[in-house]
């Protein structure tokens, strides 16, 4: 997606956290893919609604520039992906959801959040260090990449 993909005057319309809806599902894979080489599925995302994670979109009426998927289970969650489209990334809306993600897992007991990130994704690694994650171990060749699977690095953050 390029800015000629947002719909008129989207660019400069006001974006709002809501839950994700099962009717968003086609919008969420389409930034998936235009973010990430290897991108979650329809399916995954309908599971994650329908487990009840904490699924939650960056929208206005006429689109979605971001979207985050958190579990909550036993005083611990784990962020599970984290997306914003490219055309509107270093804009603050990947720092919105994970904050939104973060307040949503303290509300529901979580302690602690785990996340994990490629070694290479240096923009999330600042994200999440800025927001108080801290780099704990790794789990190598975690992720897909194209015949050389790549580290990813374990990451948490302890609630106050």
């Amino acid at each position: 997606m390029t800015d000629s993909d947002f719909p008129a005057g989207t660019r400069e319309a006001r974006f709002f956290a809501r839950p994700m809806r099962m009717s968003d599902i086609d919008f969420v894979v389409k930034n998936e893919k235009a973010a990430y080489p290897f991108p979650w599925s329809r399916r995954i995302f309908t599971d994650c609604i329908r487990a009840g994670y904490q699924c939650w979109v960056m929208a206005n009426k006429k689109t979605i520039v971001a979207h985050g998927v958190l579990s909550v289970a036993i005083g611990e969650s784990h962020l599970l992906t984290l997306c914003v489209h490219p055309s509107v990334q270093r804009e603050g809306y990947g720092r919105k959801v994970l904050s939104l993600l973060l307040e949503r897992a303290k509300n529901l007991k979580a302690e602690v959040c785990f996340l994990e990130v490629r070694r290479s994704n240096i923009g999330a690694i600042s994200l999440y260090e800025s927001m108080g994650f801290s780099v704990v171990s790794e789990r190598k060749n975690y992720y897909p990449n194209g015949g050389n699977n790549e580290d990813a690095l374990i990451m948490t953050c302890e609630f106050g």
